[in-house]
Formats: structure tokens, sequence, C-alpha cells
């Protein structure tokens, strides 16, 4: 049972138009004719707003691979707090706040930053986790990380029934610019990408808290990966001197089409489940581009992947996290138990995760 989710959402909240603006005035330096016919990608992608864990004069600043880490690894610590606690004491959710020391397992999922020991250690040090709490740091998942880490969590509740985990995803996509960088990929990905962190209860059939969560929630019945073999070029990130570079394919709709729809459809004859008896789909939303193709495979109309757009629009893609800030929009519906929803994300590998839902009472 998914019990709670709580979100991180760092004070730096832009309108996109401001952020094309600033970006225009960054690399407008004599390749202002390319430059300019790329910025349309800001016009199109169907995002008004976004927020970052910096100022908007951090960006026309230089700063080395160590400055930006050092700055990811404070801030990461910082909202993915704040996520874990909202999570833990979301009224909405939950009828009493869940103690810190009821949590067993923690998956702390990120893919914008390096460190060693993990940024969970820091995390537990900071509130009252227990000593002996299991930690599984998930790094280089990309955009299907939240949806990844949930499964993770599934398997372990599964073997674990009494246990409870948290799932925290956080991601820092801004500290990766490059402001010296005119390519198309660069340009996409600062249209697109957002910074946020999102943390996720998930309680086994036997725990003790279970009484704790309140009104209908999802519960996760089978998950399903697929990764397409050689095909690194597709999303992630080239590591240079200066940073994480994006890799971003304008092939990912496409795929969309076909290694998705492929792997939709034989979930669905796995679980044994009409497509048209799905009520919603949370899927994380990668871009307009992906939602629009993700709708025309599973011919549904736009209402049951609102969220996905909502969340593009008012967030941005923010990596892992998107996903939960989507559930965490699904989970305040009135949905009626027994109703079916498949939580769906795509990141580099290629691979794409799955799970189905299913809305009940604790």
């Amino acid at each position: 049972m998914i019990s709670s989710v709580g979100l991180g959402i760092p004070p730096y909240d832009i309108r996109q138009m401001n952020i094309k603006s600033l970006v225009k005035d960054i690399f407008n330096n004599g390749q202002g004719k390319q430059v300019n016919r790329l910025l349309r990608v800001f016009d199109h992608a169907q995002i008004d707003r976004r927020q970052f864990a910096v100022e908007p004069d951090w960006f026309k600043k230089d700063h080395s691979f160590e400055e930006k880490n050092d700055l990811y690894q404070q801030l990461s610590i910082r909202y993915s707090l704040q996520a874990i606690d909202a999570c833990l004491a979301n009224g909405q959710f939950l009828e009493d706040p869940v103690p810190y020391e009821a949590v067993d397992l923690i998956i702390f999922v990120s893919s914008t930053g390096l460190s060693t020991p993990s940024l969970d250690t820091f995390i537990m040090s900071e509130r009252p986790f227990r000593e002996d709490i299991i930690r599984m740091p998930l790094w280089g998942l990309g955009c299907a990380g939240g949806a990844i880490g949930l499964s993770r969590a599934f398997d372990w509740i599964t073997a674990h029934p009494e246990k409870n985990v948290l799932v925290v995803c956080c991601e820092l996509c801004s500290l990766t610019f490059q402001k010296d960088d005119v390519s198309k990929r660069n340009i996409v990905g600062t249209a697109l990408f957002g910074d946020g962190a999102s943390a996720a209860l998930v309680m086994g059939d036997n725990s003790t808290y279970l009484p704790y969560s309140k009104s209908i929630k999802p519960k996760i019945v089978k998950t399903s990966s697929l990764t397409k073999k050689n095909s690194h070029s597709i999303m992630g990130w080239h590591v240079t001197d200066r940073g994480l570079e994006v890799i971003f394919s304008k092939s990912i709709p496409a795929l969309v089409r076909s290694f998705w729809k492929h792997h939709d459809d034989t979930f669905m004859k796995e679980v044994n489940v009409n497509r048209q008896t799905i009520h919603t789909y949370i899927a994380h939303p990668g871009g307009k581009k992906v939602l629009e193709a993700m709708e025309d495979v599973l011919e549904i109309p736009q209402a049951k992947i609102k969220h996905s757009y909502n969340v593009l629009r008012h967030h941005g893609n923010m990596s892992s996290a998107t996903v939960l800030y989507v559930l965490h929009e699904w989970m305040q519906e009135a949905i009626k138990p027994k109703t079916l929803s498949i939580l769906s994300a795509l990141g580099p590998g290629f691979s794409s995760e799955l799970l189905l839902l299913e809305w009940d009472k604790s």
C-alpha cells in the first residue's frame, strides 16, 4: 500500500518565459540566429513555470564540477528532508504522523550528482531513523528512477510484509546546466528540466502502521521492467570536466510508439487486464511529445493522463521525482475501490518501468 506521498519544492519559482529570456541572454554571444531558432522549444514545451534550487543569477556565472556537486549534496539533503517530513506527516493521507522509527528500508533515488557515502546516510542522521535501517541507494536510473524505486519497495515488502519502506527521489537538474553549450540537446534540456524532491511511504500488508492510512490508496499489484539493448545514446549523462552534460535523443517519442507500446501490450497480457478497464495512467511526463505519443498508443482521452500534463505545466520534468508528483495529485482524488491504474516511467538504458496499481482501503 502506498500510504502517503510528500513533496520537497525548491523556492525559486520561475515562469517559462522568464527562463527563456535568461537563456537567450546567456547564449546570445555571437550565435544569436542559431540560438533564437532553438529557443522556440520553450514556447512549445507546454510548461508554464518550474522551480529551481538556485537563484537565476547563478546560471550566468561559471561553476566548476566540484562547486556544482557540493551544492547538489547540500541542497539535495535539504529538499529530501522536506519531502520526507511532508510524507510521514501528511494529514491528507494519514490519520496520524508515522514515526521515523517505523521506516525499515530507505530507497534513495537520484542521478543529478555524486556522493559517497550516499546521501541517505546524511538524511538518516538528520532525523530519528533507526541505526539498523536498511539502505538501498539507486543511481543512474534518470527519469525511470521513481517508478523503479517503487518496484524495489514492492519486492521488499512482498518478502517482508510486516515492514515499511520510504522511497525518496531528489533531482537538482538545474545544477547540471552548461552555460557554454549551445547544442540542441542542451537547450532542449534547459527548456524542460526543473528541480524537485518527493517521497512515498510503502507499507506491507501486515504492517502495524496500516491503520494510520486513511481513505482509498493505491496498492502495487505487479511490476515489470524492460531494457532495450544497445540504446545507451538515447538518454543519460556525458561526464566531462565541466560536469554532467545531458544526452537527450529526439527519437524518444518514436520509441514510445514502438518499444514502450510493446512493453505495455505484453504487461497487459501478463496481468490479464483489458486496457479499457484502466482508470488512470500515472505517467512520468518526459515531455509534451512523450505524453502525446502515449495517448496515441493507448487510445485514451487526455483526462486519463491529465495530472501528468498538469505536473509538467507547473513543475517541468524533475527526472525521477516527477512521477511521485503525479501520483500525489491522483491520490487527492476520490477514486473508487478496486479501480486499476498504471504507473509508468521511461529512463536511460533505454528502459521502461510499469506498475499495476489497485486502489483500495488499507
